[in-house]
């Protein structure tokens, strides 16, 4: 499949927006009047565009963003449960399959994913941000775990990332006390990758995502996917899948590729086969 033949990115709400630049999609949520908070038409086109997305040999890296000054504030409980305005206990599974929500699909994904981090991202939203693998933060970025302050708890994931991300301590201090950290704060605790103006945040994100782009798609992919794993596994049962995952790259032309690009001094150009 050529880029020009490559699927096309369509949406059934306006509420998130698809653009295919090349070997990259940006994925940007675009309730920028509820500070994107996710609605329940977003839930499974967010779903089905990701997991076009990692099927998609054309796309390499994804990009998900926020559109105007936040990112995601989390659920948006009221709207996609009328139960919420009385009072009465939400009925939180109701809203979407679990097995199928966007953290999950998240989740499970071999493709590169950026969170360009526009703003503040609360609750579900922080999940999001926490579930891509890297995150560059505008000025304007915070990342607020403040459920408790609502008598919830992180749904989708969070109480299971953030350990893993900042360290038990840490992950406590925020979950407990209802932190919100602003960007340089997230930097410093290693919850974001970079800290640029935001005038400058998409543009920084594309061109991570080019350089990520450049590189044999296969061996990124499964570098990610064997990162995942070993986050359960034993070193020598990791050891044991990485061999496994080599022959098959081996046998690649992106391989032949590889060595020859590098015998000739010249960037190799990769195709996915």
């Amino acid at each position: 499949m050529t880029l020009a033949q490559a699927r096309t990115y369509e949406t059934t709400t306006d509420q998130i927006l698809a653009e295919q630049d090349g070997h990259i999609l940006t994925l940007t949520l675009n309730r920028p009047e509820r500070l994107n908070a996710i609605s329940g038409p977003m839930l499974a086109d967010f779903s089905r565009l990701l997991t076009q997305a990692n099927r998609d040999p054309e796309i390499r890296c994804v990009i998900l963003t926020g559109a105007g000054r936040g990112f995601c504030s989390g659920l948006d409980l009221v709207d996609n449960n009328p139960d919420a305005r009385s009072g009465r206990t939400p009925a939180a599974r109701t809203l979407f399959d679990l097995r199928n929500s966007p953290p999950t699909v998240l989740w499970n994904m071999d493709k590169p994913v950026i969170c360009a981090l526009n703003g503040a991202a609360a609750g579900y939203g922080m999940d999001l941000a926490l579930l891509c693998d890297i995150r560059i933060a505008s000025e304007n970025g915070k990342l607020a775990a403040v459920t408790a302050r609502r008598n919830l708890l992180p749904e989708s994931g969070g109480s299971w990332l953030l350990p893993r991300l900042i360290g038990w301590a840490k992950a406590s201090e925020m979950f407990f006390r209802g932190q919100t950290l602003n960007a340089q704060q997230c930097k410093e605790v290693g919850l974001v990758n970079e800290v640029v103006p935001h005038d400058q945040l998409m543009s920084t994100a594309k061109a991570w995502a080019e350089e990520i782009s450049v590189n044999a798609p296969a061996a990124v992919q499964a570098t990610k996917r064997m990162m995942r794993q070993g986050l359960e596994e034993s070193y020598e049962t990791t050891v044991d899948h990485l061999m496994v995952h080599l022959q098959a790259l081996f046998a690649m032309d992106d391989f032949k590729e590889g060595v020859a690009a590098f015998l000739e001094k010249r960037t190799p150009h990769f195709t996915g086969r």
